[in-house]
């Protein structure tokens, strides 16, 4: 692995000028606060949406917040729960970035909730596929992107069920879970090749995944009160966590698994 550079003043190790992102989840919440993140540290992105539906306009919002910094911005369209289509979205983005990817933010993921013993065996499915198979296939490309040219990052979303079981999400914790050993697993493998593979495991963040305990009064109020911080996550917390992944300043960090959560797991 490459030193982390000397004699370069700190901030700089931040900068991430003339780097090439793609990332998926960025349409709203913590991915969309990533993206422009990375965009105002410097880099160009490219922001895997969603396939819009006949008639319907796609999400643009994160894509012309960037644009508007005057930063290169690409959108590749891709459905994370079809495999077919997520085993070309590398090669997609690859071209459109002109042939080179440094940092890969894989954030998208789907929830579902029910008791374990009702749990349907497609949204099963559909939970393994969008948050531990479709990150397996894009980072095993990337990685073969990456590995040959020993450079590159690589920042898994993780969760705090990456450690913890949940209640009425089996699916959600068993991928979850899953997705912390692969991101260790690719770490111990790819590290002797430059390539940083982390992870980031988020809290408790007001956002569109979580409405359904938002709107729970009971839960809110449990939840909050165990929060030692005193209050929710907002994306705004992921802003400097995954510019440090993805940046030089993160170089001798491996396999981590960044937990970002107000203090839940000191607890």
């Amino acid at each position: 692995m490459d030193p982390t550079p000397s004699g370069v003043p700190s901030l700089q190790l931040f900068a991430l000028a003339g780097q090439n992102v793609l990332i998926t989840g960025a349409t709203r919440g913590i991915g969309a606060a990533c993206a422009l993140a990375l965009a105002q540290a410097g880099a160009s992105i490219c922001v895997v949406q969603r396939p819009p539906s006949p008639g319907v306009e796609p999400n643009m919002d994160t894509v012309n917040s960037i644009r508007a910094l005057g930063v290169n911005t690409q959108v590749v369209y891709c459905d994370l729960n079809n495999l077919d289509s997520v085993r070309e979205l590398f090669p997609k983005a690859l071209e459109l970035m002109g042939g080179s990817i440094h940092i890969l933010v894989n954030c998208a993921g789907i929830q579902r909730r029910s008791p374990s013993v009702d749990f349907p065996e497609k949204d099963w499915d559909d939970v393994l596929d969008v948050n531990l198979k479709s990150v397996w296939l894009i980072s095993q490309a990337a990685g073969q992107h990456m590995v040959p040219l020993r450079r590159g990052k690589i920042i898994n979303f993780c969760s705090l069920l990456t450690f913890q079981g949940g209640l009425t999400v089996p699916a959600y914790a068993a991928a979850k879970g899953a997705l912390g050993q692969l991101t260790k697993a690719l770490s111990n493998e790819w590290s002797q090749h430059n390539v940083q593979v982390n992870g980031i495991c988020p809290g408790y963040i007001a956002t569109d995944m979580n409405e359904r305990l938002l709107a729970d009064p009971i839960r809110l109020r449990q939840i909050s009160e165990r929060i030692p911080a005193g209050r929710w996550g907002s994306p705004g917390d992921f802003a400097g966590p995954v510019v440090f992944l993805a940046s030089g300043a993160s170089q001798y960090v491996c396999g981590e698994l960044l937990v970002v959560d107000g203090g839940w797991m000191g607890r």
